[in-house]
């Protein structure tokens, strides 16, 4: 079964990736068991064993069953928890429509509902405005630039 798990070491054994798993995790007081992978960022998917998403790794290892097809997700929202209990395969689609929106913008700016699919739109209109401001700021300076190089003005 390990085979279906795309990047992972292929030195690994079922016992030998579970012990490894465990050794670079701790556990949280919220429940989850964190681990520590490649990355320095905490909060996000870790790779580990070779180029293996860990989350994924710990669902063959731990949970068993894992279907390659579906997507390996976690109840209680930490990207980088592998707890057994906080694992789940789903579809894709599924996946999606799970996720966990937020009403604001990281900037703070209240989102609108797209009327369509009835979620928020993935860019408030506020962030989206001052985007096109500094790019056509930055498209002016160009111009500028390139007519100085050129002797015009």
């Amino acid at each position: 079964m390990l085979s279906a798990v795309k990047g992972l070491s292929r030195y690994h054994t079922e016992e030998s990736l579970r012990v490894y798993l465990l050794e670079r995790s701790h556990r949280t007081e919220h429940g989850c068991l964190v681990i520590e992978g490649y990355g320095r960022r905490r909060g996000v998917h870790q790779k580990v064993a070779g180029r293996a998403w860990a989350h994924i790794a710990a669902y063959v290892v731990l949970v068993g069953g894992y279907d390659p097809a579906l997507d390996v997700d976690q109840t209680c929202g930490a990207a980088d928890c592998i707890e057994p209990t906080h694992l789940r395969q789903l579809s894709r689609a599924e996946a999606c429509r799970s996720r966990n929106q937020l009403a604001q913008c990281r900037n703070g700016h209240d989102r609108e509902l797209d009327p369509a699919t009835g979620r928020y739109r993935r860019v408030c209109r506020s962030c989206n405005r001052e985007a096109q401001r500094r790019w056509r700021e930055r498209e002016a300076a160009e111009v500028a630039q390139a007519r100085a190089a050129y002797g015009r003005s």
